[in-house]
């Protein structure tokens, strides 16, 4: 039995169309029963309780964050693997990256992962960090980006790419188009009236002048409040994974 099992194989082996139309179908079986599942769900991302579109000071943070090539070395993807685990926390959740686009996971780490950055360290310890990365980490191959402290804010454009984030999916309303730039700058003054910036964020949005220049809003205030929030609007000791989506 098992000789002619083997003869068999061989056979499928000297006959190259006949592999490659056997491969061809063991792909096309396995494609349809991972894709076909798909079809028959809602949504193929579990909603999180605590998730939020991204302020318009952090959405300008996170476009400069992409500009300057950050992903390239930082990844923001925290596999289920023990090391990665007890090193930056929880593992990641599709929720998480669902208003990014595109999503910032990463393909390399020559830096730490920053899924979990928030909060983390103090906003005088980033800026230092972003305008001489060797003043608080000596062995950094980072460059420094000092130039972000210098250069003032433009967000002229707030309410356009918060409209465009609308048609790809994310759930800005008219109402956050439309005070975009207001919102922009009360989250970067913390003597500003911030009641309809908690209306429409949540009251867990921060407001304070970021990179410490109380006279403009630069681009490292941006990068900063971005960089502030990432791994924050999830509550994970309250999180589990098996509990109804209202209670995670």
């Amino acid at each position: 039995m098992a000789g002619s099992t083997w003869s068999s194989h061989g056979k499928l082996e000297r006959h190259s169309l006949l592999l490659l139309i056997a491969i061809i179908i063991v792909v096309a079986i396995g494609g349809l029963v991972e894709i076909a599942p798909l079809f028959y769900l809602e949504n193929t991302i579990e909603p999180v309780k605590g998730m939020r579109p991204y302020t318009p000071l952090e959405l300008e943070g996170r476009d400069i964050y992409v500009r300057e090539g950050c992903y390239l070395c930082h990844s923001q993807m925290i596999r289920s693997l023990k090391d990665e685990v007890e090193r930056y926390g929880h593992y990641s959740l599709a929720a998480e990256s669902m208003y990014d686009h595109p999503f910032q996971w990463g393909s390399e780490r020559h830096g730490p992962d920053l899924a979990r950055v928030g909060g983390k360290y103090s906003d005088g310890w980033h800026r230092d960090h972003l305008i001489d990365p060797r003043s608080v980490v000596p062995e950094s191959v980072m460059p420094p980006y000092r130039f972000l402290a210098e250069k003032t804010l433009d967000y002229r454009d707030i309410q356009q790419k918060l409209r465009a984030q609308k048609t790809v999916g994310v759930p800005y309303t008219d109402e956050m188009i439309a005070h975009a730039e207001d919102d922009l700058k009360a989250q970067d003054d913390p003597f500003a009236s911030v009641s309809g910036l908690h209306a429409r964020y949540g009251a867990k949005v921060v407001n304070r002048n970021f990179a410490g220049d109380p006279d403009r809003i630069t681009e490292m205030d941006a990068l900063i409040a971005y960089l502030q929030m990432l791994g924050t609007l999830v509550d994970f000791s309250t999180y589990h994974a098996d509990a109804p989506a209202n209670q995670r």
